[in-house]
């Protein structure tokens, strides 16, 4: 990647960020920012319904970055959405306005692919000491990483948050231990399942990323003029508040007017982390989770690709026949290659239908019986680095139909690929997998697909080849009538 621009977007549950950068050679140099504080957490109701307010606070900033990435292709910019709509009930109609009014697509991250993508951004930007313990208070979740260099080794996303923590325990401004006490102890309890991994693995170095903890940093360093957060600071600054009594009559050094509504949330948060983990300072890194994003550029350019590690452990820990689920993979992608320009398939699913075709008998390792329920359950549920939201779902929707009767009622929406794509690379995984049934070397000739309308399939099979492979024909004709009942038409053709 040579002189060329990129952009990422970070839609946190309080503020949306966007960083511009421009990769030169090796390196890379961050060109602008912009921010805005849109606080989408305060829009959910008690069911997680997000507010139509809160969302018009979100488009309204999307327009404005809408404005700055014209001339932007669609490969240079990254959109990750966090918390708030991974919890959001309609999330799914916010993402639909805001990627029409951006005029880019908006990936939803896990809260595990979130805090590793914070760790890239830190490690990245921070000279790092050792095995390095990252935590990063958001405003609807926190994370917390331990990592050396720029690998992960434990990652785990807290539903706590400074916007969420506000609401359940500040909500009327007050401050006082009562109302500390409660939400110190909550952040405990959040992190009670976690706590003895962490102390386990252990760390040399502790620091923090984004806003609350920079926050936080400036109100301790204008005491101690020291650039670290400490106990005791955190403690000072916790008997300061209290002594105000309300959140209008807090005047600390340090202290924003924009942050004061959450930083009561923030300390609580940061300091029952303290008493989890029994730190005693920390240290702070600019980089977060919009500058790790811009290091998947990065590393796409250097060809390190974390899904093929990601597929690579899972085919070892489920045990995956891989020579049979190379077979399959050879096959879709020549399959692909042939109808791609009629079908308008654009080189990104081809990732996707790679990884679906070395995937879809991960389901084995419970039962052959229902093995594409099996498959399609673990890739929903496992934890898939380097997946985004909409990619882990849109894998497992193709391993759940790559095989019996098409229930496509079954089906969830996706914003990442519309149905009807989605629809084709089924119907070509499927093809893949029955042309593969005898699971060996050196059965297939070459086999001409071609398309006889906009959405009909031809299979050209040689004459000479179904005369010695009947299981593979009746196959693929039991294929064919699962395909017609959906009204797909596949055509067999002896030539």
């Amino acid at each position: 990647m040579t002189d060329q621009y990129v952009a990422t977007i970070d839609l946190g549950s309080n503020s949306f960020h966007m960083v511009i950068a421009r990769y030169h050679g090796d390196s890379l140099r961050i060109v602008d920012r912009l921010k805005e504080r849109v606080r989408l957490a305060d829009g959910l109701d008690d069911v997680n319904l997000l507010s139509q307010e809160a969302m018009e606070r979100g488009l309204a900033c999307l327009r404005l970055f809408g404005e700055r990435l014209r001339g932007f292709h669609a490969t240079q910019v990254r959109v990750a959405g966090t918390f708030t709509l991974r919890e959001a009930a309609n999330a799914q109609e916010f993402v639909r306005q805001a990627q029409q009014v951006l005029g880019f697509p908006i990936d939803i991250v896990s809260g595990n692919e979130e805090a590793r993508l914070i760790y890239q951004g830190v490690a990245h930007t921070q000279n790092t000491q050792g095995q390095v313990l990252v935590i990063d208070i958001g405003g609807g979740s926190t994370e917390l990483v331990i990592g050396r260099d720029f690998d992960c080794k434990l990652v785990s996303s807290r539903s706590m948050g400074c916007v969420s923590f506000t609401r359940k325990y500040f909500a009327d401004g007050r401050l006082t231990e009562e109302n500390f006490e409660q939400a110190i102890e909550a952040a405990e309890y959040q992190l009670v399942p976690v706590m003895g991994r962490y102390l386990g693995l252990g760390w040399d170095q502790v620091l923090g990323s984004s806003g609350t903890i920079k926050t936080l940093l400036e109100m301790c360093s204008a005491v101690t003029q020291e650039p670290v957060i400490d106990l005791p600071g955190l403690l000072h600054i916790k008997t300061q508040l209290t002594a105000a009594g309300s959140l209008d009559k807090v005047d600390i050094p340090g202290l924003s007017e924009d942050r004061k509504p959450l930083i009561a949330a923030g300390l609580s948060i940061l300091l029952g982390v303290f008493r989890s983990l029994n730190l005693d300072k920390m240290g702070f890194s600019d980089g977060a989770l919009r500058e790790g994003l811009l290091y998947t550029f990065f590393g796409r350019v250097k060809h390190h690709d974390i899904q093929v590690n990601t597929i690579l452990a899972l085919s070892q820990e489920y045990a995956i026949d891989t020579r049979q689920a190379e077979r399959v993979k050879q096959t879709a992608l020549s399959l692909f290659d042939q109808v791609r320009d009629g079908w308008q398939l654009d080189n990104g699913f081809v990732d996707l239908l790679g990884g679906a075709a070395l995937l879809h008998e991960v389901g084995l390792h419970i039962n052959f019986t229902g093995i594409h329920r099996h498959s399609a359950y673990i890739l929903s549920n496992a934890d898939l680095p380097g997946f985004t939201q909409e990619e882990q779902k849109a894998l497992a929707a193709l391993v759940r139909f790559h095989r019996k009767a098409l229930k496509l009622t079954e089906l969830e929406p996706l914003n990442y690929l519309p149905e009807r794509q989605l629809f084709r690379l089924v119907r070509l995984l499927r093809l893949a997998v029955a042309l593969n049934r005898r699971r060996q070397d050196g059965v297939l000739p070459p086999l001409p697909l071609t398309l006889a309308a906009d959405d009909e399939l031809r299979l050209s099979l040689p004459a000479d080849w179904c005369d010695r492979n009947h299981l593979l024909l009746t196959t693929l004709e039991r294929e064919q009538a699962y395909q017609a009942k959906v009204d797909w038409k596949l055509e067999l053709v002896r030539v």
